[in-house]
């Protein structure tokens, strides 16, 4: 097995306006989350958060105590949520074993244990997608399906932004330090997600998109309200959003995202809505 990690460190958003395309993505865009037999991580300097991806193709993959978190472990001093998006998976923190089927989650609190991804079928591999923050103290594991999950409707058909919210790791499901993640998923003919736009000054976030129809496209929106920008993305990428910046997207077909969150606090209801047409 093979493990990768790039640290990435955060940026004033003064500095971030000026920026070109290739520099956007090159400090926001998390590309190539999956490779055969390969944890992939992005350390982010964002409340320090990790992104990542594995794909165990024909081998069981151990997920690392990379230098970067400086422990014997790596949830020595962190908590993780990883969601399937592919074939039937499981994952083994040391002598748990919990099976993941498409789109389940698992949350793991902090606590030296040695955590293996597993496919179920090396020629339909799982693909896990995780995202891991800081924590104080350990809270117990849990599996999570959509039928666990504090589900929201909202947008319509007309507006072209009809989704459904899954909350799916949050406090009202489960019990963790500073992380939060859900799924999202935008219903047929609807493409737009979280619009109207907010920021929220607390917490950073990640969003992860899949099930982006092949040859579609998804044009992320990030940036502070009046120095809005825009980066083009694929299938199984991921993108970074600072504190400071917004977060939405459109797109040539309809997708599902997963997002996950960091910082201070674990009211998902604390958000600074933004209107439409306050944006540039």
């Amino acid at each position: 097995m093979k493990t990768d990690i790039e640290v990435r460190y955060a940026a004033h958003p003064d500095d971030v306006k000026h920026w070109d395309t290739d520099r956007l993505r090159r400090e926001h865009l998390v590309g190539s989350l999956f490779t055969d037999n390969t944890v992939t991580m992005v350390y982010t300097l964002y409340d320090r958060m990790v992104a990542g991806g594995a794909k165990p193709a024909g081998e069981a993959l151990t997920l690392e105590p990379v230098d970067e978190v400086k422990a014997s472990f790596f949830l020595h001093r962190r908590e993780i949520g990883i969601f399937n998006v592919g074939g039937k998976g499981r994952i083994r923190a040391d002598d748990m074993l919990f099976d993941l089927d498409f789109k389940e989650a698992l949350y793991l609190g902090s606590g030296d244990r040695e955590i293996i991804f597993e496919s179920v079928d090396k020629n339909n591999p799982a693909l896990f997608y995780f995202n891991s923050t800081p924590a104080h103290r350990n809270y117990p594991d849990r599996k999570v399906s959509k039928n666990d999950a504090i589900t929201a409707e909202m947008g319509s058909p007309e507006a072209a932004n009809h989704r459904v919210i899954n909350k799916m790791i949050v406090s009202q499901v489960l019990e963790s330090c500073q992380l939060q993640m859900g799924m999202t998923e935008l219903m047929p003919g609807s493409v737009w997600n979280t619009m109207p736009p907010h920021t929220h000054g607390r917490r950073m976030e990640v969003y992860f998109y899949f099930e982006v129809p092949e040859g579609q496209a998804v044009c992320h929106f990030m940036g502070q309200p009046t120095e809005t920008r825009h980066i083009w993305m694929k299938n199984n990428e991921a993108v970074i959003s600072p504190q400071w910046s917004i977060h939405a997207a459109t797109a040539t077909a309809s997708y599902t995202f997963i997002w996950g969150m960091g910082g201070e606090n674990l009211d998902y209801g604390d958000q600074d809505f933004l209107k439409q047409t306050d944006l540039r």
